[in-house]
């Protein structure tokens, strides 16, 4: 698999709300209204990723998750990390969070 060009990771970044490049990697920040409901979030994304073979850096701060995606064997942004930020979006809007 192959690193995003620009104008791939543009349109990507474009369809993913909130998600941003941050030094290289696909980067988003979910605030949850308490730590139980933020595990509850980082697990899921565990489940998700596991099922994908393919595995954030995930930073928990109290209620704040920043989940950052790279594959890192490609040095950069590839359809696949595109893809888990889709399926972490789609859990998201499954319970009814906003993005």
């Amino acid at each position: 698999m192959t690193k995003l060009s620009e104008p791939e990771l543009r349109e990507a970044i474009h369809e993913l709300p909130g998600w941003v490049d941050q030094d290289g990697k696909l980067t988003k920040t979910f605030t949850h209204s308490s730590f139980p409901e933020a595990i509850v979030f980082v697990n899921a994304v565990a489940h998700i990723a596991e099922l994908a073979n393919h595995h954030p850096d995930i930073d928990v701060r109290y209620s704040n998750i920043t989940l950052s995606l790279v594959t890192h064997d490609e040095g950069g942004i590839t359809p696949r990390d595109v893809a888990l930020a889709r399926q972490v979006e789609a859990i998201r809007r499954k319970a009814g969070v906003p993005a």
